[in-house]
Formats: structure tokens, C-alpha cells, sequence
């Protein structure tokens, strides 16, 4: 994993039994500000067992400063359902009124992944990435201006169109100078070229269009990227219970063996 500079140090932790699977508080500051944050540990781990690793990006109903409702929504309930999960989840919460398309909270989310993979000792080449709704932008912003730094993504009803649509018209990164919803999926795709993505939305969002993952997943298809999309008929914006559900979501989750 790559270092970024302006992370302090992790300066308050609690923790429950480990003898399953269970979340622990933590606190870091980044570039001056505090965060607050929890994670996902799994049971057994030593500094010898070296973990995937993954960080969720909640939505943002879950914002706040209580470090309680991002465990709300989403993949931290699934977890509370399957503690053998084996892997290190990271799930920093957003101040009210932030958004993780925001290149500070976005960057400061970046910024305790890293810190979190040197202190569980996790698999730099195991690190995941996922988000729904305004986690799920979150994801594809991180994803797109970070390639290379995840092994899959996961996107549950998210988008992407009005992330950088002013600074691709600026021609940002070499993108093409131009607007439009197009424009963004095709830069985004190029950008995460090569990363397994799976995207999840529900047919009658009225919250995220479901037109923005299907852009992203004809965007990706176009450009050869191993890229599945999962529409649930009937399904609103709160398609997250369903996704995170999903058989063979993480491929390295086994239930029933370590």
C-alpha cells in the first residue's frame, strides 16, 4: 500500500472478546482532523495471519460523529450475522453534512485503510473496497483516482456522474474535454481497467438512478474489465440487505472453513 503523509496516530481503541469475530472502536487524526472509526476483527488473528482487508463506505444516512450508525446499514449487520468472516473490515464514519466524494473525507478514509493495514498486519495484496449509495460514489471515486490499489470492488447503489463532471470538461487526468454522463463512465471504466467490480442497484431507485451503474457496467464491459451487475426488480434504494447477502461476494470467504 502507498503512504500518505498527515496521519498521526490511532489515539483511542475498546474491544470485545475475541473469541469470534467483533468490532473494535478506534480513533485516528488525519491532517489535523479526528476521525472516528470501527473495525471488523477477526478472530485468531496474530501478526503472523496477515488478512484480506476491507474498507466500507457507509451512506449517507449513517454520517455523523457517534461512530455507531455507520454499523447501521449494509455490510456491518451482515457481519454481525457471520463472525467468521475472515477478513479485517474498516468502516469510517463521515461528519454530518460530509460527503465521501469530498477529496478530503475521501482522502482521510484512504488514509486509515493504509493505517489499519500495518496494524493488523492484512495482505497489501488482499485489500478490498466497498460502499453503497454515497459510499458507493465514495468507492468509485477512490477506485478511479487510486487504481491498481484494490484486488475487487463492490458498488451498492452508487454512481459516479456527479463526481467529476466539472473537472473532466477541465480535462483532468488526460480525460477527454467534455461533459456528460458518457464522458464520466468511460474515463471512470478506463481508469479502473483490469479490477473485478461487481455493482448492485435496485430497479426502482429513486434515490440513485439504477442508469448509473448500467452506464458503469456497459462502460466496463466495453473495455473488457471482469465487471457482473446484479438489478434486483422491484427493488428500491435499499438494495444493500440483498447485495451483501450475495453467495461468493468475497472470494475469499468460505463459510464453514478458515
Amino acid at each position: 500500500m502507498k503512504r500518505l503523509t498527515g496521519l498521526l496516530l490511532v489515539i483511542a481503541t475498546t474491544s470485545a472478546s475475541a473469541a469470534s469475530g467483533h468490532f473494535e472502536e478506534r480513533a485516528a487524526k488525519v491532517e489535523g482532523v479526528d476521525y472516528r472509526y470501527q473495525v471488523f476483527v477477526p478472530a485468531g488473528l496474530d501478526a503472523s495471519t496477515h488478512p484480506p482487508i476491507v474498507l466500507f463506505l457507509h451512506g449517507s444516512g449513517e454520517r455523523g460523529d457517534d461512530n455507531q450508525k455507520q454499523l447501521s446499514q449494509g455490510l456491518p449487520p451482515w457481519l454481525l450475522e457471520h463472525p467468521d468472516f475472515p477478513a479485517v473490515v474498516v468502516m469510517p464514519q463521515a461528519r454530518s453534512g460530509a460527503s465521501w466524494n469530498n477529496n478530503t473525507v475521501s482522502a482521510a478514509a484512504l488514509a486509515i485503510l493504509r493505517l489499519s493495514v500495518t496494524e493488523f498486519h492484512a495482505d497489501p495484496k488482499q485489500v478490498y473496497l466497498t460502499g453503497l449509495s454515497d459510499g458507493g460514489y465514495g468507492a468509485w471515486k477512490l477506485a478511479a483516482e487510486h487504481p491498481g490499489e484494490f484486488a475487487s470492488v463492490v458498488i451498492v447503489c452508487g454512481g459516479v456522474s456527479s463526481t467529476w463532471d466539472g473537472a473532466l470538461s477541465s480535462g483532468i487526468w488526460g480525460a477527454p474535454v467534455q461533459d456528460g454522463a458518457e464522458a464520466v463512465f468511460t474515463w471512470v471504466a478506463r481508469r479502473v481497467r483490469g479490477t473485478p467490480i461487481q455493482i448492485f442497484h435496485g430497479a426502482d431507485d429513486t434515490a440513485v438512478s439504477p442508469e448509473q451503474s448500467r452506464g458503469m457496467y456497459a462502460a466496463l464491459k466495453s473495455t473488457g474489465s471482469p465487471v457482473r451487475y446484479t438489478e434486483y426488480p422491484g427493488v428500491g434504494h435499499g438494495a444493500w440487505q440483498k447485495a451483501y447477502a450475495t453467495p461468493g461476494l468475497w472470494a475469499f470467504y468460505h463459510p464453514g472453513r478458515r
